[in-house]
This record gives C-alpha cells, sequence and structure tokens, in this order.
C-alpha cells in the first residue's frame, strides 16, 4: 500500500507568516517560494503510468468517497470531513502558499480523454512546506486510494515525479515523509526512493525518512523522471477546435 500518513491533511498554516522570516532577504525569498508552490494551477505531468493534475473542486466528490475508508482514514491518520468541509480543504491546498499538491490518474485510461479525471482518480501526491527557516525543505506525502492500484508501481512514478517537480520548480533540496510504523509496504517504497530513516515518535507511532538531494541524488531523480512531460491543464482539457478564453 503506497501510502504516507495524513495525506492531504497536513495541518493548517504548517509555515507561519512570511514576516517572521527575519532579514528582508529571506522574507523575499520565501515570498518567492510561496509564489512557487501555486504554479502548478495549470501543470499537466504526464509520465508512464500516472499523469498527475491539479487538485480542483471537480475532484472533490470522489476524494470525499475515498475518505469515507476507515483504513485510509487509519493510514492517513486523517478524521472524516463532511462534503463542504472537504471542498474547504481542496481550496486550502490551491490557495495556500505552503502547500502543493496533484491528484494521480491512471495515465493510459486519461489519454486521449477517453474518461474524465474523477473515472481515472486514484490517489494523490503532495508536498509541503514545514520549517519558515528551511523553504528547502519539503514534506512529501503519497496516497494511492484505489486498493487495484496498489503494488504497480503507480505509487512510486508519481512521488518520483513530484520529488523532481519540487527539487526543479520549487527549489525542494530535502525531502521528508512521515510515515505510520505499521505502514511497512509504504516505507519500503520510500526507501528504494533512497529515503533513510531518521526518527522514530513512538508517541504518533510514526517513522520519519529523509533523503538529501546531493548531486548525484539529482542525477539519479533526473534519470527516473526523463520520460515525464508537461503540459498545459487549461489546453488539454479543452474540447478540439475550442479557443481558449
Amino acid at each position: 500500500v503506497s501510502l504516507s500518513s495524513g495525506s492531504q491533511r497536513a495541518p493548517e498554516g504548517a509555515v507561519p507568516p512570511l514576516g517572521l522570516a527575519g532579514d528582508t532577504n529571506g522574507v523575499l525569498y520565501l515570498s518567492l517560494i510561496a509564489e512557487a508552490m501555486k504554479i502548478n494551477q495549470n501543470t499537466v505531468l504526464q509520465g508512464q503510468k500516472v499523469t498527475l493534475v491539479p487538485y480542483t473542486s471537480a475532484h472533490v466528490p470522489r476524494y470525499h468517497e475515498w475518505m469515507q475508508s476507515e483504513e485510509l482514514q487509519r493510514l492517513t491518520a486523517s478524521e472524516p470531513l463532511s462534503l463542504e468541509q472537504e471542498y474547504e480543504m481542496q481550496r486550502s491546498w490551491r490557495d495556500d502558499a505552503d502547500k502543493c499538491t496533484f491528484i494521480v490518474l491512471d495515465a493510459e485510461r486519461w489519454s486521449g480523454q477517453a474518461c474524465a479525471d474523477e473515472g481515472c482518480m486514484v490517489g494523490d501526491v503532495n508536498l509541503f512546506l514545514t520549517d519558515a527557516e528551511d523553504p528547502t525543505l519539503g514534506e512529501i506525502e503519497i496516497m494511492i486510494a484505489e486498493s487495484s492500484y496498489r503494488g504497480r508501481g503507480f505509487g512510486k512514478e508519481a512521488t518520483l515525479m513530484m520529488m523532481s517537480y519540487g527539487k526543479r520548480k520549487l527549489g525542494i533540496t530535502k525531502f521528508e515523509a512521515k510515515i505510520g510504523q505499521e505502514n511497512e509496504a509504504s516505507i519500503c517504497m520510500f526507501k528504494k526512493l533512497h529515503f533513510k530513516e531518521v526518527a522514530l515518535n513512538s508517541v504518533f507511532q510514526e517513522v520519519t525518512l529523509r533523503l538529501d538531494v546531493s548531486d548525484q541524488e539529482r542525477r539519479w531523480l533526473l534519470e527516473q523522471t526523463n520520460h515525464v512531460e508537461e503540459k498545459s491543464y487549461v489546453e488539454l482539457k479543452l474540447p478540439a477546435g475550442v479557443p481558449e478564453t
């Protein structure tokens, strides 16, 4: 099961207001990072197994269905939300400067618009900033909610694509993943992606894994994702022959 705890349920306001950063240069840098975290609003990342698209209101009903599952609630350390609360959460992920999220689609089913996003959804992948002092540190989460897609490499590719995007577009050079101790499949997947276990929280029964992107790791990450194509979500969603407004 490719699931890391807390998916889509990151604490509100994970990063304090930018003014707390101190010197002017620091505030400016954090402001640039804040804007960068929103740049995926019209971004599609197309891989071999998965396509990543921005999390929009159209995805919320299906996402809400997923999160009624007690298994997913347990694995993501989440409480069930009402549908309206889920819409509010989606708006938070769209607008907040410290969060970046994509919905994971089955690339084969979605290609050529064979089915709408909602019918191709398999999970989500997120990055969020947790340290106002260090905007190069990003916490990453992956959830493959559709059980039939687990153990087939969908979570691995989605995670690699998000890491590459975070490195190239957001300036993330250090990744952390916090996963429930019992979630052995997810821990194993992150270790295969070169993450190392750095902490164990016995109170929350949670393992923290970390990857610092050295030059060697950066080259490896680029090699793993050199097949990924970045496109415009608006253009892909427009019917043929309809001009963009």
